[in-house]
């Protein structure tokens, strides 16, 4: 037992084991719930939410990857052996896996710089702008926020065979047009992107410069800085937090690219718009391989991770 003085009244009183070991659970409450459990309470929904919807298919998918898996009747149990790294050596051997993944590397290669700069440039003008503001905001937001069907449908009809831009540029059109062309179908598709989804990265970027002090202009400008060499020197690392935050939000979207080349092309013209996310579709729904769309997932998370996980590093390198 341990034996404590009373300063006030000096005496000497004696602490029962279980009240010693109050304390202790205390401490280890607050370990595991926190300071406030009221928090833990409140996102619990979520976390619930997170681990039905999120959590446990990813479980599942991990399991049918490893696994002979098919579709079968409600109520119908069939055996589904384990078939080690089959189904992996499968997809690695797969064409059209590979095509997928390179033209996903091109529209990372494109999509990335691409968002950057002008959100960037563009979050920087508006920065600048004193009268309507809100309105270049929405009017930036507005993209991000239409269903990709009515967009797309937009962009089909600029850059389908006898569409606007086409007409504009008359013999200068691209033979075979826009839609049908190998070379140009997944820039385009990632031009498509950045153009949609730039209002949302525009807010991150506006967001960050608001917290860049005035007087570090001030002092540059002061020190006899252009307006290049204060925004290298002051807005860049100003947004340097920023900047790595959106290159792992595009990494990320990246890598789940499939409403758009399905809805422009369906993938084609012959692959040339396929991405492992449109594959898993085709192989796992339209071909009853979901097995094989499962491996083709797991390569896909893991090429996804790795990639983000070497962007983060090297940015906050630089940083």
């Amino acid at each position: 037992m341990t034996r404590v003085a009373d300063r006030a009244s000096g005496s000497t009183g004696v602490l029962s084991p279980q009240a010693a070991a109050a304390p202790r659970r205390k401490r280890r409450a607050h370990r595991w719930l926190g300071e406030n459990p009221i928090g833990l309470l409140l996102s619990s929904p979520y976390v619930a939410f997170v681990v039905v919807v999120f959590l446990v298919p990813f479980c599942f998918g991990i399991w049918m990857s490893f696994h002979e898996f098919f579709f079968t009747a409600p109520g119908v149990a069939v055996p589904h052996p384990f078939v080690g790294f089959d189904n992996f050596a499968t997809v690695l051997g797969d064409r059209q896996v590979r095509q997928a993944f390179v033209n996903l590397l091109i529209f990372l290669v494109i999509n990335v710089p691409l968002t950057v700069v002008l959100g960037l440039l563009l979050s920087s003008g508006l920065n600048a702008v004193v009268h309507w503001k809100g309105f270049f905001r929405v009017a930036y937001y507005i993209p991000y926020v239409t269903a990709s069907v009515a967009t797309i449908a937009v962009w089909i009809f600029l850059f389908n065979g006898n569409g606007v831009v086409n007409s504009l540029l008359g013999s200068l059109a691209p033979d075979p047009t826009w839609l049908a062309n190998p070379a140009i179908i997944m820039p385009l598709i990632a031009v498509y992107v950045t153009w949609k989804n730039l209002g949302f990265y525009i807010l991150l970027y506006l967001a960050a410069l608001q917290n860049v002090p005035e007087e570090q202009y001030e002092a540059a400008q002061l020190d006899g800085a252009g307006r290049w060499q204060r925004f290298r020197s002051v807005t860049l690392p100003g947004v340097a937090p920023v900047t790595s935050l959106v290159i792992l939000l595009t990494i990320i979207t990246t890598g789940q690219i499939f409403t758009e080349p399905y809805l422009l092309t369906g993938g084609g013209p012959n692959g040339a718009s396929l991405t492992p996310a449109l594959l898993m579709y085709q192989k796992g729904i339209q071909q009853g391989q979901p097995d094989i769309a499962a491996a083709i997932g797991m390569i896909l998370v893991a090429a996804v991770m790795t990639v983000s996980l070497v962007s983060r590093r090297l940015t906050e390198r630089k940083n």
